[in-house]
């Protein structure tokens, strides 16, 4: 099969829609999606996505070099895997989005949104994913991974974002999760339309937003900052050691969603601030007409602050600390 990040930036279809190799079969979905599987039974049905925001390239870079020597027979398949390149339109013009968030438009959200590039799109990948984990013939442990990139710099350089989940979470994707080298993991209390959350309520599926670096073109990503996250992407779905964990990811909860209302949407904080940046109990963090923003607890840090969004949508999530946790963990942030 020719090259697949190729092909989909082309908008190509392959010679062939399917084909194999001495460690797998592999079927061409449709562009950006790819499942392949291993010829010997397995008990894992995996989901990679990535470039579901089209300006967010070292994650899609990191999976092509996990997937090449896939195809090429030279690494064996241990998971069904559905490979997903997210959003190839936007991903050719180096733009987060066409016309709207496609991570927004999950759950069906797509169908409130007017016919859109990304509305078509985030059916398709709801329609790809339900098919692959159906396709099982025996109960299997699913997991979704979606790799993404931060619109600002932050004070954790890698991290999860983990949607609302109703049952505690499996031990082992804990682990995996610490091994891939993220320094905090952050925990959604409502629901939204993420891809991870509507894998995680539709298909019980244990998944996570993995946040690595920031977003920059094709070509200048320093890689070696997501070394470990590539590795243990690796030995999930080809074998070999995790990497050892350096020091296990501080934990936040989701204490307030900050929403862009209307016209008049003011975020009172500096278009530098990094993520999990610390702001005390009582800061103006935005205000909207007549609605204020204000940090409720004794002190709240910022996630992904951006006042630039479309009316409606979350400009800012602000989070408190998982105390118990962390306190075991050392020293907090600035």
């Amino acid at each position: 099969m020719q090259d697949f990040l190729t092909l989909t930036l082309n908008g190509h279809s392959p010679a062939h829609s399917e084909g194999q190799n001495a460690h797998l079969s592999w079927r061409w979905i449709d562009v950006g999606i790819l499942e392949l599987t291993p010829h010997e039974t397995v008990s894992m049905a995996l989901v990679v996505s990535a470039g579901i925001h089209g300006n967010e390239t070292a994650p899609v870079e990191i999976l092509e070099q996990l997937i090449e020597p896939l195809l090429r027979g030279e690494q064996p398949l241990l998971t069904r895997l559905l490979v997903i390149y997210g959003n190839p339109a936007a991903l050719r013009q180096n733009k987060r989005y066409l016309h709207g968030d496609m991570n927004r438009m999950f759950g069906g959200r797509w169908q409130q949104y007017e016919d859109c590039p990304e509305a078509r799109r985030a059916w398709r990948l709801e329609q790809a994913m339900e098919n692959f984990w159906q396709a099982g013939e025996y109960e299997e442990v699913r997991w979704h991974i979606d790799m993404h990139t931060a619109i600002r710099g932050s004070y954790h350089t890698r991290f999860g974002v983990m949607p609302l989940r109703e049952t505690p979470w499996p031990e082992t994707f804990m682990e995996w999760l610490a091994a891939a080298g993220l320094e905090a993991l952050v925990f959604h209390r409502a629901p939204g339309g993420t891809f991870t959350h509507y894998s995680s309520q539709h298909f019980q599926a244990a998944s996570c937003t993995l946040e690595l670096g920031k977003a920059l073109p094709f070509g200048a990503n320093d890689l070696s900052q997501f070394a470990a996250s590539a590795q243990a992407l690796r030995a999930l779905i080809s074998g070999g050691a995790l990497p050892e964990v350096a020091e296990p990811p501080r934990r936040y909860r989701v204490s307030q969603q900050i929403t862009r209302l209307s016209e008049q949407f003011v975020l009172h904080m500096n278009p530098e601030t990094l993520n999990f940046t610390a702001f005390p109990q009582g800061a103006l963090l935005a205000e909207d007409g007549d609605k204020r923003y204000y940090v409720q607890q004794a002190q709240e840090f910022v996630l992904f602050p951006n006042p630039a969004v479309a009316t409606g949508l979350r400009a800012g999530l602000m989070l408190v600390e998982d105390s118990a946790h962390n306190e075991a963990l050392g020293s907090t942030l600035p």
